[in-house]
């Protein structure tokens, strides 16, 4: 839609995407979050499988993988329908490469912090305005990352499958979730550093993207 209203003017797109996506995030995580956590993002529930071993209150290794398998399939399966609602092949494969080491970069900072304002509205027990925080956190570092904030490894995987503006080339997205996984162990690290006395897990309704 972006690119159909905008077609010669880059950053309006990218401030139509963004302004999307962090309503439509909060959205979601208001309308999912009393049924599976909200759980969107298979790095936000490997910190919640990791974090909760101890006390044994987060996801468990089994249902780590039957949520990063969802996922995964939603994201897909979200990237085709938005394809047929815009007329295009239901399965169109990007062109647009994403491969250098400052997107990475910004990749890992994306999902360090993402990772930190989640968690730490759990463990300091605000995790009611997370909806907004959440939202607003991803819309605003679609502007302040390089890589425009894919911070999800399922949605990177799901945006392989769209030749659009939003979409990442298949070899391009590897080198994505590397970054990720480096971001998640960062943002782990980070938080255990700032919140070391809070040891509780995400509560049930717990919110992530």
């Amino acid at each position: 839609m972006a690119a159909t209203l905008s077609p010669d003017d880059v950053g309006l797109q990218l401030l139509e995407n963004s302004v999307a996506t962090a309503f439509a995030l909060g959205a979601l995580i208001l309308t999912f979050g009393p049924v599976s956590g909200a759980h969107f993002n298979p790095v936000v529930s490997a910190a919640d499988w990791f974090l909760g071993r101890r006390t044994r209150t987060g996801l468990t290794g089994t249902d780590l993988a039957g949520y990063a398998a969802a996922q995964t399939a939603g994201a897909i399966a979200g990237s085709i329908l938005a394809n047929l609602m815009f007329d295009l092949a239901p399965v169109t494969f990007s062109t647009k490469e994403r491969t250098a080491g400052h997107l990475w970069l910004g990749e890992v900072v994306a999902t360090a912090g993402l990772l930190l304002l989640i968690f730490a509205l759990a463990r300091s027990g605000r995790a009611a305005v997370a909806p907004a925080a959440v939202g607003g956190y991803i819309g605003a570092a679609y502007w302040f990352t390089s890589s425009t904030s894919f911070a999800n490894p399922a949605v990177t995987v799901g945006r392989a499958f769209t030749d659009t503006f939003a979409g990442i080339a298949p070899a391009s997205v590897a080198g994505f979730v590397v970054a990720q996984v480096v971001g998640l162990f960062l943002g782990i690290g980070l938080l255990l550093a700032l919140y070391p006395t809070a040891v509780q897990s995400v509560p049930t309704e717990r919110l992530s993207s």
